[in-house]
């Protein structure tokens, strides 16, 4: 096999192509692989994206899929592409420390449900991206070192809790990322890092994460892909969706054909648009950005109005769930292993174990009207669209107390659309829509579809990609 393209366009070709080159005996996995080795070697030093790596499994895997290709065999739709798993899901034989100290020596002797699908439809992991600890942060910032960077700007965070992911993606560090949302997790990095990001509807993909996890329900978390085309990432999410019995919340209708949605048309749509859901503090300069966005969908034959949305207070129905859940997975840390968890995860099992059964159940109803009030704006319309973030890639640790002037709560003030979005359980994309003067620091437009229906968020996605791509844009650490 032969490379066609140099080292620094082949890190930025598409998946898609990518695994066209493979098959076609263009491209060796093996060569692959290291190529993507060689630049996490160089850049990651910078950036922090990778907590782990696993180069001499990886290459294994490489040098058993370069074999399946020269010897004709049945190819899995990710064969010989080179992934980066997100540090939250256990992987066996592979540190997993869920961006926790405590569990910085943690090696599991299974997969989770998403890692044995992503295994067997051919794909080589790197190792696993970094994230905040247990995924409970809009940042990735943990105990295990230092703060994973954006390659827009190493001086401003990559979001999270999929930070790594996004980082990975943008740098050409992987090929495909794999990420999780359940607050925004996925959102929150493509946006901040101008790459491609899908939450699935929930129970789309199955949350099965390991025989000893405590069965609890998923009120909010998705896995999905971070990747630097549509078509991309619709390959990933169709690896990862499906029903798994391991996992009782998981959908049991088959998945749609999200490749082909890819190509669906999207004139005649009818779309809605709001710059705050009727209760966020908006940087000006990202509603300007992301309003110029959304007139695009105009010239796709569809109808853009003003979306009638007012929401009333959602954080403070989606704390106590939020916290409360994570209080009953790693509340039991609290008695020998505290010393060695961040204030934040300390903050948030403190005030999880304060949550009364009353206030639970109460903040489940408000999570129910929240519900009713996307499912009937999206009775009317197609699609919703706003703003992914209120501001663009802020400075490490210094989250906007204040935004267009108004004071914002630092914990969630920057991620307005997002966790609403996570209680509502529709599908959402982030896309990169344009860049803020200042600093050139990327913009997401965020597009929410109805539940079950990622097949018209990634349609419409795809054609603003079409008329606006982005994939000729690099980060200056790439």
């Amino acid at each position: 096999m032969a490379k066609q393209l140099a080292g620094d366009e082949l890190a930025f070709t598409p998946a898609t192509e990518l695994r066209k080159m493979i098959a076609a005996k263009k491209l060796s996995p093996v060569e692959l692989t290291e190529m993507y080795f060689s630049r996490i070697e160089k850049l990651d030093k910078r950036l922090n994206n990778y907590l782990t790596l696993d180069h001499d499994g990886a290459m294994a895997t490489a040098r058993r899929a370069e074999r399946a290709v020269m010897k004709g065999e049945r190819l899995g739709p990710l064969h010989g592409l080179p992934v980066s798993i997100k540090d939250l899901e256990i992987t066996k034989g592979l540190r997993t420390t869920g961006g926790c100290l405590a569990f910085k020596d943690r090696v599991p002797a299974e997969d989770a449900v998403l890692v044995e699908r992503i295994k067997k439809a051919g794909a080589i992991i790197l190792g696993k991206t970094n994230t905040p600890e247990f995924g409970l942060l809009g940042r990735t910032e943990n105990r295990l070192g230092d703060p994973c960077r954006n390659p827009w700007d190493p001086t401003r965070t990559t979001g999270g809790s999929s930070g790594g992911g996004g980082g990975s993606v943008v740098a050409g560090l992987c090929s495909l990322a794999q990420g999780s949302d359940g607050g925004g997790s996925i959102r929150i990095p493509s946006s901040f890092c101008g790459v491609y990001g899908i939450k699935p509807t929930l129970g789309r993909v199955p949350r099965y994460s390991g025989a000893n996890a405590a069965m609890l329900p998923n009120q909010f978390s998705q896995p999905g892909p971070m990747t630097r085309t549509v078509l991309d990432s619709a390959l990933l999410l169709q690896v990862l969706a499906g029903h798994d019995p391991r996992d009782a919340t998981s959908l049991r209708e088959k998945a749609p054909d999200f490749v082909k949605a890819v190509r669906k048309p999207v004139k005649g749509l009818r779309i809605a648009w709001s710059t705050d859901y009727g209760y966020a503090a908006v940087d000006p300069e990202v509603v300007r950005v992301c309003a110029k966005a959304a007139r695009v969908f105009e010239e796709f034959g569809c109808a853009v109005e003003q979306a009638k949305l007012k929401l009333d207070a959602p954080f403070d129905t989606f704390w106590p769930l939020f916290t409360a859940n994570a209080f009953a997975s790693y509340g039991g840390l609290l008695k020998e292993k505290a010393s060695l968890l961040t204030d934040y995860t300390l903050a948030q099992l403190e005030y999880g174990a304060s949550v009364t059964g009353a206030q639970y159940a109460t903040a489940i109803g408000r999570m129910d009207r929240l519900r009713a009030q996307f499912t009937d704006l999206l009775s009317s319309y197609d699609l919703l669209l706003s703003p992914t973030m209120a501001v663009p890639a802020f400075e490490h640790g210094k989250p906007p107390p204040v935004i267009n002037g108004k004071k914002v709560d630092a914990f969630w003030g920057y991620l307005p659309f997002t966790y609403p979005i996570n209680m509502a359980g529709n599908p959402a994309a982030s896309i990169p829509c344009g860049y803020s003067k200042e600093r050139y620091l990327p913009i997401g437009l965020h597009i929410v579809g109805r539940r079950g229906d990622e097949a018209t968020v990634l349609a419409a996605s795809a054609a603003f990609e079409q008329a606006r791509p982005w994939i000729q844009d690099r980060p200056p650490v790439s």
